[in-house]
């Protein structure tokens, strides 16, 4: 149980927010058409600074490299599913299997 309290502190939190910000962002500036929608774009960029600002109290007290790994892998994989289930994007059995390495990668990099 300590172990998962551990996982589960403030910095963590925070850069699971940033990276659920980081995919809002990705997925609404898929959204925008190239900025053609224009405030559908300009909300992508506000939710990308709110995602750097989340990422940077997370390294207050987080190592920059684990939080940073973490940050960017979260984001690979929900904006992979995010174009998958709402996009309709095909992603090969190979794409899932990454994901499942990226997800260990992030366990053994953070607990390790």
């Amino acid at each position: 149980m300590h172990a998962l309290a551990a996982f589960f502190n403030l910095s963590v939190l925070l850069v699971i927010l940033a990276a659920v910000l980081d995919i809002l962002a990705n997925l609404l500036l898929a959204r925008s058409q190239g900025f053609h929608r224009r405030w559908i774009g300009f909300t992508a960029l506000a939710l990308v600074g709110l995602a750097f600002y989340c990422l940077s109290l997370a390294v207050k007290n987080m190592d920059l490299a684990v939080a940073y790994a973490m940050w960017g892998s979260f984001g690979i994989l929900g904006t992979s599913l995010g174009g998958w289930l709402f996009f309709n994007q095909r992603l090969k059995p190979c794409a899932f299997a990454g994901m499942g390495l990226l997800i260990a990668g992030m366990l053994l990099l953070h607990l390790g």
